[in-house]
């Protein structure tokens, strides 16, 4: 049976996507959105994706609500920029970070966050130096960002440790 489905969660939440983006439960539908997400599984299984195992589930949601206020409060800042509009521009900028993370998931879970976060967008990260480039809408405080990119940094490295 898992040479069928290598990773049946993957498959099933394409499977979901797959009809909710169809807006249909027909047949047709189903077995299409199917015979996608199992051969996007195998795909998936060809590319040997690197297994992390988060150790403590408590602190995945501490992380998941503090990414949210967070974002809820990255919302309200670029809401401001925006009505603020040409009394005072934003002082946008890129800033690099050096990380210490080795994992590739915790990785591009802070890639992700990065990204969702409004005002911010992940740009690059160098390999070899272990930095990370990334730009900032409005930064009026620079400390404030390499501090929260390391709060982030701190949290996932005790989640994938």
């Amino acid at each position: 049976m898992r040479t069928w489905f290598p990773y049946p969660l993957l498959s099933f939440g394409l499977l979901l996507i797959w009809l909710l983006l169809n807006q249909s439960v027909a047949p047709g539908t189903i077995v299409m959105g199917t015979v996608l997400a199992t051969g996007l599984a195998w795909v998936t299984l060809k590319l040997s994706p690197v297994r992390s195992h988060p150790r403590r589930i408590l602190l995945v949601l501490h992380f998941g609500l503090t990414v949210a206020f967070d974002v809820i409060r990255s919302n309200l800042a670029v809401t401001a920029v925006i009505l603020r509009g040409r009394r005072r521009p934003p002082s946008s900028g890129f800033l690099t970070v050096d990380l210490d993370l080795d994992d590739e998931n915790a990785l591009a879970l802070l890639a992700c966050v990065m990204t969702a976060t409004p005002g911010t967008a992940w740009l690059e990260y160098d390999r070899g130096r272990k930095s990370l480039l990334f730009h900032v809408l409005d930064m009026e405080n620079e400390d404030v960002w390499l501090d929260t990119v390391k709060r982030y940094e701190a949290a996932l490295k005790e989640i994938f440790g």
